[in-house]
């Protein structure tokens, strides 16, 4: 290992933590950066997924608090919810634990590209599909059961691979209704929390998890979750959400061209 290695590689892990907390918890997509960033540093790419899995859930809690006054549904909602996100994050991550190393690594680009892709027709999907109504009023039995299986499938996803499912979230809470866009945040990073706190339990018992890389970008996403909140919500959403597409599309095209 050479003199650049040992002082650029913890600045760059350190760095991506920054701008991956900040991301996620204002927009979503931090994963186009925190991931790519721990291959580059040598990791496989499950044992990657997973020590990424706790740097934005380290992001994910700091941002919590930081959007602790904005979270806006009615409790049993909530309390479904997270059922649901505890449920499908746990077999999300079996999935992953589960998969061969070689065949992750050829879906990596494809799941990259699926994030993006999904990111960026987000606005032309919730207008499309939006259903007027608040999220605080009672939805009806059937409403709630649709809801609920998008959580599933999307929480499933999410303790898969996690990349993007914060994008997903906020493009179901738009299609259900949900208009403020400060508690759509507020829910989408509780939600994300909780799987991400039961798929790192699995990768902890499986010892997938990298903790010399995990602990420092922890930290970088722990000050990213909750001061990157406060600076990055005062830039103009539509500079953050070119931002992240460019970091997305950038980051597909490279794994498609390394693993060609």
């Amino acid at each position: 290992m050479t003199t650049l290695t040992l002082f650029s590689q913890p600045l760059l892990l350190f760095g991506a933590s920054l701008l991956t907390g900040a991301l996620n918890g204002v927009a979503g997509g931090g994963s186009f950066i925190s991931f790519p960033a721990l291959l580059f540093a040598g990791l496989t790419p499950i044992n990657a997924n997973a020590t990424n899995n706790t740097v934005t859930w380290v992001g994910y809690l700091a941002s919590i608090r930081a959007y602790r006054n904005e979270l806006l549904i009615q409790r049993q909602q909530y309390w479904v919810l997270m059922g649901v996100s505890i449920i499908g994050g746990t077999i999300g991550s079996l999935l992953l634990l589960h998969t061969p190393q070689t065949l992750f690594t050829k879906l990596v680009p494809y799941l990259l590209l699926i994030a993006t892709g999904l990111f960026a027709l987000n606005p032309l999907i919730a207008t499309s599909f939006q259903i007027h109504g608040p999220i605080s009023s009672k939805y009806s039995p059937l409403t709630m059961l649709v809801f609920g299986l998008l959580q599933f499938a999307i929480s499933t996803y999410g303790g898969f691979f996690g990349g993007g499912s914060g994008i997903l979230m906020l493009a179901t809470f738009s299609i259900m209704g949900m208009k403020n866009v400060h508690a759509m945040n507020a829910l989408k990073t509780t939600l994300n929390a909780c799987i991400n706190s039961v798929a790192m339990l699995a990768f902890m018992v499986a010892g997938a998890i990298a903790w010399q890389h995990a602990i420092l970008m922890s930290c970088g996403s722990l000050l990213g979750g909750y001061w990157g909140v406060y600076y990055v919500r005062r830039i103009e959403p539509k500079l953050v959400r070119s931002f992240i597409i460019l970091i997305g599309l950038s980051m597909t095209v490279y794994f498609f061209i390394k693993t060609d």
